[in-house]
């Protein structure tokens, strides 16, 4: 077991762990912590707990000391430094002609640093504009290229949903999402729908898969043939995922069809090989979450 506290850093979700240097740390608090980028200025998330060894990656860093106010001051002059940065960057960019869109800017804590970030589409040359913004700025200057997701996530809005975009307020890291998430959802495959700002797949995709696998692995599929307990039979048509219900094409007395519903517990069918195997393991992953919480 280890001590350590949860910090944040630059409106980021994803939380790291330090060594708390043998202080009592609160959450809420400001910390002066060095990181693979120097010194930064981070808010605590979490206060002094214990964790498992196991949950640990790598070495644990001790913090440097709790932020005073004048380490406040220096991280609002920053950020006031940081909005003049980016205007004067886009300057120099038009006057450089280069197809690159800038999203942010971040100094160091202590300025020895200023760290721009920008999106295109293909490489670019920004020698020229390096030599320039050192020139003006007096630091070391890094121009970091990022991808639709991450300018997302730095600049924030709004979702189809009417709500803070999940990567911008909660979502440590971004998951894997795949087409095979919406179809297993049933979802429109319209990718205007299934698409978020960023112009990928959704994330939140990700958030209902495994409850829309577990609940999926319980019914029939679509086509196949089904026996209910009233005595009818007949091939399932469509299935209500969340509400556990399945349409099913009946015949009646005079070879009349219909549609009939019935919810889950009153038919009986044989799952396929691949539903066995979906139950199986949503069944594991169950059990899991139960032993680690």
């Amino acid at each position: 077991m280890a001590t350590v506290i949860g910090v944040t850093f630059r409106r980021q979700c994803k939380v790291y762990y330090f060594d708390p240097n043998g202080l009592e740390v609160k959450k809420g608090e400001g910390v002066i912590v060095e990181t693979a980028q120097g010194m930064e200025f981070g808010d605590v998330m979490m206060g002094n707990r214990e964790l498992p060894d196991d949950k640990i990656v790598g070495t644990l860093k001790p913090i440097i000391r709790i932020a005073t106010d004048d380490d406040r001051d220096q991280r609002a002059l920053n950020e006031k430094n940081e909005r003049d940065a980016i205007r004067i960057c886009r300057e120099k960019v038009a006057a450089h002609h280069l197809e690159m869109k800038l999203i942010r800017a971040e100094y160091a804590f202590d300025r020895t640093k200023l760290t721009f970030y920008f999106t295109a589409d293909g490489r670019v040359d920004f020698r020229e504009l390096v030599k320039d913004l050192a020139y003006v700025f007096r630091t070391r200057i890094e121009l970091r290229q990022v991808g639709v997701r991450d300018e997302t996530k730095m600049l924030g809005g709004i979702g189809s949903c009417g709500r803070a975009l999940c990567c911008a307020t909660w979502l440590p890291d971004f998951v894997p999402v795949s087409i095979k998430m919406a179809k297993e959802q049933n979802l429109s495959l319209n990718s205007a729908k299934i698409s978020g700002v960023c112009g990928r797949l959704m994330c939140c995709l990700k958030n209902e898969q495994e409850t829309y696998e577990y609940l999926n692995a319980k019914l029939p599929d679509v086509n196949s043939f089904v026996k209910a307990k009233d005595g009818a039979s007949g091939q399932v048509k469509s299935v209500d995922v969340l509400r556990q219900r399945v349409h099913v094409l009946v015949s009646g007395d005079r070879d009349e069809k219909e549609i009939r519903e019935y919810g889950v517990e009153e038919i009986e069918f044989t799952p396929s090989t691949k539903k066995k195997e979906k139950a199986a393991r949503a069944e594991e992953e169950k059990e899991l979450k139960k032993l680690e919480g």
